[in-house]
Parts: structure tokens; C-alpha cells; sequence
């Protein structure tokens, strides 16, 4: 008997903002690809609904024409929560096929398999919102170990691992089937693959000796360029002159990186081409980095790093922390990022001196004081950047960001712009 799958989401989509404003859940990277993909090369499904907020379904169609999406139907379906890491093992801890259960991870839910009535009964519901386990009337529950990422600092954490994993996962085999010149140093080749129409040119060095270093299709690693894995770079991706690319660190297609950057994610179409540095980081999409841009993710007293989310500040309980920055958001040159700094979607920070560590969406400003980033204005600026791309900033795209320009109006009001206050 066929079972589809679901990705779905759940209420703890809101403590990964501001990454989630404009994706769902399944669609934050971690290690060599998207959550989402990662679990359905796990269970490589015959068919995958895709289940999210409302107010993300015109652009989850965009992004997946065709696919399913806020519908569910079939004989049996097995939902995923979307916040899942995937391991090679997942398909045995939560078979596909089997009786109708609910798993559970302490009060989170992490996957429902479900048939026949509770499929026609959650297809009735399943548009409304986030879903949680008490929309599913299933007797069976039992407990899993598996972990959901639950802040963006997880994903940061997890990525050098994830990265390993997923090498066996996709199932990666080393391999030089690009373009690699003569005074390319290469440590561990065993752990390294580069794709085709990739290049490495002189001087680069490529350490795998502590992880797999994957160069995607298209990829430039420029002169004396040095990446220490295990390390992901995506299709398209520039890597520049001179850049230190550490461990754990995955850049995603079509960016420009320079400078250092360490156990970082930097989602795609994202530039931080120019010397800074950039640790313990989850960059969006379409951010602009200026030169000299540089994050702390160390306390001078090598505290925990508390972050703020969601209304509250979170001990991370970690020593490393550093900058969460949300898409199409943008630093001038010199700017300097506190530990534990986020940023939301479509600002604009300069000047001197540290920017508060919590910035709304929508403000423009740094630690002189912030003000609103009028919506138009932050339209305008992302149709030129995505133009530059070729990557056209459709409707569906304006409408989001409209709406979370309104939803994030209070946040802008409670920083007091004007006096450039800071959170404690």
C-alpha cells in the first residue's frame, strides 16, 4: 500500500524567527541541504504534501509549482514535523507503514501516521494553521529521542555534523569531476568531491582531513582561497580571494563569500564577499554583508550568549553565538554585529559603534537609533537586488512581505526609535 508523505509545522515555527517569516520551517538548511530534503531522501515518498502557515501558501506555490500544498489525502500518511533533523536512520524509528501512532519528542510532536477517517478529518483542518497533536484523535503515542531544531542557533550547532551525515545520506562518493588546477593543495581527497563545471584555481587548498568538503556544480574557489571541512558550497557560489573558509560552514547556491567565515550558514543568493568575519551566523537569503562587516560570537567573559526571541531573551546555554540575520536585510561597511545579534527581514544597518543585538523587521538605523524602513523602499531595494540575479520579486512575494511589514509593526514601536534604545 502506498503512504504519501507530509511535511507540516508546528507552533515552535516562531522561535526561528525572523528565518521563518518567509519560509517554512522545512525549508532552513542544515548541513548539505534543506530539512525538507533531507527527510525525503530518507523516505524518498511516492507522493509529499506540503503543509504551512497561511500566510507563507502563495509563495510555498511559487517556489514548488505543482506540489500539494495545505491538502492532504490517500489511504495512509505519514506527517513529518517539519523541524525534524533527519539521520540515515529515521526511516526505522518512524516507519513509513504500520498502525495509526502518534511520536512524540516530550511535549513536541514529531511525526503522525494516520489513515482512513483521521486523514478525511485533518484534511478539514489542516489550512488553518500550525498544527499540534491534539488535532489528531489517535490512541497510540510512543516517545522518540529525535531531535527538532528548536532556535537558529541549533541549526548553526548542528551543521558541521549534519554535514558528515548527509555525505553518507545523499550519498556522496569522492570525486574530482570539475576543473582543478595545477598548485591546488588537497588534504583528506577521500573527502572531497567537486561537481561538474566547478573550478579551483592555484593556491587554493582544500582540507578534509577533519570533514567532507563538497563543491557544488558551478563553483569558483579563487586563488589561495583555504576551506577546512566539513564544509558545503553550493551551485554557483564564489568563493573568493584570500577567503579562510572554517569548519561547519555550508554556503548555499549563487553567494559571494570572503573574508573568514567559521561554523556558519549562509542560505543562498547572499553576499559577504569582502574581508569581516563571520562566526556561529545563519544568514538568510538576499542579505548584503558591506566590506568589513564583522560579528562577535564569544563573550569577553565567556558567558553563555543570550539571544533574544520571541519577546523574550533565551539562554542559549552556549559560549558561541553569533549574528541571525533574516532575508533580503543588509550591512553598510565597518558595521559591527554584538554576540547574539538578530536581525530581521528587510532592514538596513550602519554607523558606528554595535547596533542594538534585537533589530525588528522593516528598521533602518544602527546605535545611533533606529527608525521604520518604509515598505516601498524596501520593495524597491529588493527588485534591484534580485534583478541584478536575473530573479524577478514576484507578487507573491510583495504580499508576504507586506504582511509581515504589519505584523512586525509593534516590535518597531517597542525599541523607541527615536532614543535608539537597547534591549538588556
Amino acid at each position: 500500500m502506498a503512504v504519501s508523505l507530509c511535511l507540516f509545522e508546528d507552533f515552535g515555527y516562531r522561535k526561528l524567527l525572523p528565518l521563518t517569516y518567509t519560509r517554512p520551517v522545512y525549508h532552513l538548511r542544515c548541513g548539505i541541504g534543506s530539512l525538507a530534503e533531507k527527510i525525503r531522501q530518507v523516505y524518498a515518498p511516492e507522493q509529499t504534501f506540503y503543509h504551512c502557515r497561511p500566510g507563507l501558501a502563495e509563495i510555498l506555490a511559487v517556489n514548488l509549482p505543482g506540489a500539494s500544498i495545505n491538502q492532504i489525502s490517500g489511504e495512509t500518511c505519514l506527517l513529518i514535523n517539519g523541524r525534524l533533523l533527519a539521520t540515515p536512520d529515521l526511516a526505522t524509528t518512524i516507519p513509513l507503514q504500520g498502525e495509526d501512532c502518534l511520536y512524540t519528542s516530550g511535549d513536541d510532536l514529531v511525526a503522525a501516521r494516520i489513515s482512513g477517517d483521521h486523514i478525511r478529518k485533518l484534511a478539514e483542518k489542516i489550512s488553518s494553521g500550525p498544527l499540534s497533536a491534539d488535532l489528531f484523535a489517535v490512541d497510540r503515542t510512543e516517545e522518540t529521542d529525535l531531535t527538532l531544531v528548536d532556535y537558529p542557533w541549533k541549526l548553526v550547532q548542528h551543521n558541521g555534523d549534519q554535514i558528515g551525515i548527509d555525505w553518507g545520506l545523499f550519498r556522496y562518493q569522492a570525486g574530482l569531476k570539475g576543473q582543478v588546477d595545477e598548485g591546488v593543495a588537497m588534504l583528506g581527497k577521500d573527502n572531497v568531491f567537486i561537481d561538474d563545471g566547478a573550478r579551483i584555481k592555484p593556491g587554493a587548498v582544500l582540507d578534509a582531513e577533519g570533514g567532507p568538503i563538497i563543491i557544488s556544480a558551478g563553483a569558483t574557489i579563487f586563488p589561495n582561497a583555504v576551506i577546512e571541512g566539513p564544509v558545503f558550497i553550493g551551485p554557483q557560489s564564489l568563493i573568493k580571494f584570500g577567503a579562510k573558509i572554517h569548519e561547519g560552514t555550508t554556503i548555499g547556491e549563487v553567494c559571494k563569500v570572503g573574508g573568514e567565515v567559521e561554523e556558519s550558514i549562509i542560505h543562498s543568493y547572499s553576499n559577504k564577499q569582502h574581508d569581516g568575519f563571520l562566526g556561529h551566523a545563519y544568514l538568510g537569503m538576499w542579505v548584503n554583508l558591506g566590506a568589513d562587516t564583522n560579528n562577535s560570537d564569544l563573550k569577553n567573559n565567556y558567558g553563555h550568549v543570550k539571544v533574544y526571541v520571541d519577546g523574550e531573551m533565551v539562554d542559549t546555554g552556549l559560549m558561541f553565538v553569533g549574528l541571525t540575520m533574516g532575508d533580503h536585510s543588509k550591512s553598510s561597511i565597518n558595521t559591527m554585529f554584538n554576540t547574539g545579534t538578530v536581525v530581521g527581514v528587510s532592514c538596513n544597518i550602519y554607523g558606528g559603534g554595535f547596533p542594538p543585538k534585537f533589530v525588528p523587521s522593516f528598521s533602518w538605523g544602527g546605535s545611533q537609533g533606529m527608525e521604520e524602513y518604509h515598505f516601498d523602499r524596501a520593495a524597491e531595494t529588493a527588485r534591484a537586488m534580485m534583478a541584478r540575479r536575473k530573479v524577478i520579486f514576484s507578487s507573491a512575494e510583495e504580499n508576504l512581505y507586506r504582511e509581515i511589514f504589519h505584523q512586525t509593526a509593534s516590535q518597531r514601536t517597542m525599541l523607541k526609535y527615536s532614543q535608539g534604545i537597547d534591549l538588556p
